[in-house]
């Protein structure tokens, strides 16, 4: 049962699509009509804010860090589960 738990919180902390909810509350608009449709924080540069776009960076790292590190200190014996539970989303 600890496996699914894991591996389900790691798949969605790793799912959040940072670049998309910053775009839309703090300029209005879909990241995806602008530059390459892409939602990440290259993309999110393209909108003409920096700290958008940085904060979408810090952000996406730290989404893909902060499930494998509990995982770590928690469930030592799965973090590799956790890796790749993180890993396919950017896989």
């Amino acid at each position: 049962m600890d496996i699914i738990i894991i591996c389900l919180i790691s798949y969605l902390m790793g799912s959040i699509p940072f670049g998309f909810i910053l775009t839309k509350i703090f300029l209005k608009k879909d990241i995806r009509e602008i530059g390459s449709g892409n939602i990440g924080a290259t993309n999110a540069l393209r909108t003409g804010n920096k700290i958008l776009g940085y904060s979408t960076l810090v952000l996406d790292i730290l989404k893909a860090i902060i499930p494998v590190l509990y995982i770590k200190f928690y469930f030592s014996e799965f973090i590799y589960i956790s890796s790749l539970c993180v890993y396919f989303l950017y896989g």
